[in-house]
């Protein structure tokens, strides 16, 4: 009882999002832990592969910089080398983005190395991450409605929880 009063007093500023429950949320996707370990988890429970779908989740390989991985949605497909992602915890601490550019610049255009849109920057980042490729949905998205309109009911349905501990990657 003593938590409810707590999270009514928090402001919607104090949410924090890490990207796989952030992932999660918005993909419909039902993988649980650290960011790395969704490609695996997702073996024989998710069907996955190298080509960008609107709805999938892109899976990144720790690296010395990401420990832990990372995983943002694809909310929309440019080309066979350009996509959209929304994610949580990339340019900004516990932030959102909707929508921003990514692209392959993996040497056999199979997804396998990437560069993403770096909010400081205003453009794409400096640096190209590994990937292991694209976890499909097993349905649309939440009720196949757009990603970044999940996103923008995602944020304020959830403005006001105040969480305790950082979730895990």
């Amino acid at each position: 009882m003593a938590s409810c009063g707590l999270m009514m007093a928090t402001p919607a500023a104090a949410q924090f999002w890490q990207c796989a429950p952030y992932a999660r949320e918005i993909s419909g996707i039902d993988l649980h832990g650290n960011a790395n370990t969704w490609w695996g988890q997702a073996e024989g429970r998710y069907e996955r592969g190298h080509t960008p779908k609107e709805g999938s989740v892109l899976a990144f390989e720790a690296t010395h910089r990401m420990r832990v991985g990372h995983v943002a949605m694809v909310s929309r497909v440019i080309s066979n080398r350009e996509v959209l992602l929304t994610h949580a915890n990339w340019s900004r601490r516990g932030g959102i983005e909707r929508d921003v550019r990514a692209i392959d610049v993996s040497p056999d255009n199979d997804w396998s190395m990437v560069k993403v849109w770096y909010g400081p920057n205003g453009d794409l980042g400096t640096s190209a991450y590994p990937t292991k490729g694209f976890i499909y949905a097993d349905h649309a998205p939440s009720s196949a409605m757009p990603a970044n309109e999940i996103a923008s009911r995602t944020d304020s349905r959830v403005s006001g929880i105040l969480t305790f501990a950082a979730p895990t990657q």
